[in-house]
């Protein structure tokens, strides 16, 4: 007997609206949740249409669904996945398995190649394609394991169900964040840039893994039951504290050669979701983790697209002074997820933006048709969302000129740095505590 996928018949409704609407083969994410049992599904969204391809042929873009799947990805909290892929055709289901197969894999690569997280023993690997068919509305699922490049289609049970998620429970937190990313010798390398923020993240994420979190100011034991004793079918929230110390050695002690720097400082708002199956203790903190690390890692790539796509004209000037930027941090933006009880998506919102821009890009990405009153924007608020990158680097105990290539630029402790302000919250009592830790 292969997985089973209980689906919110939500879907049921957005799948065959697309049978009757498009024309050619339509393919789209399927999003929702995994549990050692069984997998989720909460909602489906279509790929969007490439401009440049208004006729609809009948291959389907591989890096395309990809990219889609990727930005997709950053828009959803702890606790959402993209489970899989869906093609609709009027082809019969086995001329289109190939397809799906490579479609899920080349999800499944680009997505988990911006993760920062380690992969748990008990993390589920089968990813779902779903066909279904225009004409006949009749649906065939399988699944395949994408960490198995030889992984045959396996067959899967899809079941349509009410209120899939209309009683699962959200975990939410605010974390205090003090990190310093250093940046490469020439800021002219994406690659470069890339690779090393990456590492950087990756140093913070390792605290991250190892903190301590409390659930309702307690410290739960992994397998308790989340939930237990309390009403069944009764919308649960928990406010979690998670308390990181500092490794030994911290990434300000490392000493390595370096352009510059960006230090990010501040408090994140981070939200997860829990299926209502009896859910425990280690999910809630595993889910509640990478979404902390997820949210981090999106925002920070952000920020860094924004430098390194300045005119040739500013990168000259940059190569005769020592240069500092200032780049708004993009806040969090929530919107509920229709039909689907507490569960949400996020987008993240820059300082030059209005929320009708962030309705826009739910539309495009999630195909959800949002008002700008069904946005959250109270959890992170705009006061001092400011970054400071000081490219100069220069030390307090000696001076050496920046993006100089020739000289030995290095980064420690006692290293200048400016400080970028991520977005606080006022309530964000698990920042107040941590920030006495």
């Amino acid at each position: 007997m292969g997985r089973g996928y209980i689906v919110e018949d939500v879907v049921e409704g957005y799948l065959s609206k697309l049978c009757s609407q498009q024309a050619g083969p339509v393919t789209g994410l399927l999003i929702g949740q995994s549990s050692v049992q069984k997998d989720f599904v909460v909602m489906a969204a279509q790929t969007p249409q490439k401009e440049e391809s208004t006729v609809a042929g009948k291959a389907v873009d591989k890096e395309w669904v990809s990219e889609h799947a990727r930005q997709v990805s950053r828009m959803l909290p702890g606790g959402l996945s993209v489970l899989g892929v869906f093609i609709i055709s009027d082809a019969d289901a086995k001329d289109t398995l190939n397809t799906l197969r490579q479609l899920v894999f080349a999800v499944e690569n680009l997505i988990s190649s911006e993760r920062l997280w380690i992969p748990a023993d008990d993390d589920v690997t089968d990813c779902v394609t779903l066909h279904v068919n225009s004409k006949t509305r009749k649906t065939v699922c399988r699944t395949f394991d994408v960490k198995d490049p030889k992984s045959v289609a396996k067959p899967a049970d899809w079941k349509y169900q009410s209120g899939v998620c209309s009683s699962w429970a959200t975990v939410s937190c605010w974390l205090n964040v003090d990190m310093l990313l250093p940046l490469p010798d020439s800021r002219a390398h994406t690659q470069s840039m890339d690779k090393c923020v990456k590492e950087g993240l990756k140093v913070w994420a390792q605290q991250i893994e190892s903190g301590v979190c409390l659930i309702d100011g307690k410290k739960l034991p992994e397998d308790s039951e989340l939930a237990a004793g309390q009403k069944r079918n009764v919308r649960q929230m928990f406010t979690a504290q998670l308390l990181v110390t500092p490794d030994v050695q911290r990434l300000t002690d490392v000493i390595q050669p370096c352009g510059g720097s960006v230090s990010v400082r501040g408090a994140v708002h981070s939200r997860a979701f829990l299926h209502s199956n009896k859910p425990k203790a280690k999910l809630a903190v595993k889910l509640l983790k990478r979404d902390v690390l997820s949210t981090m890692a999106t925002r920070v790539q952000m920020l860094l697209e924004e430098p390194l796509t300045s005119d040739e004209e500013s990168k000259a000037s940059s190569r005769d002074k020592p240069q500092t930027e200032q780049v708004c941090l993009p806040r969090r933006i929530f919107c509920p997820v229709k039909a689907a009880g507490p569960v949400c998506v996020c987008d993240y919102q820059f300082s030059d933006e209005g929320l009708s821009e962030m309705t826009e890009r739910l539309r495009e990405m999630l195909d959800i048709d949002a008002a700008e009153k069904d946005l959250d924007a109270t959890q992170e608020m705009t006061n001092d969302e400011i970054i400071e990158g000081d490219v100069s680097a220069e030390p307090a105990v000696e001076t050496v000129e920046a993006l100089e290539p020739k000289r030995n630029n290095y980064i420690g402790v006692a290293m200048a740095t400016a400080a970028a302000l991520l977005a606080t919250a006022a309530t964000a009592a698990s920042m107040l505590y941590l920030s006495d830790v």
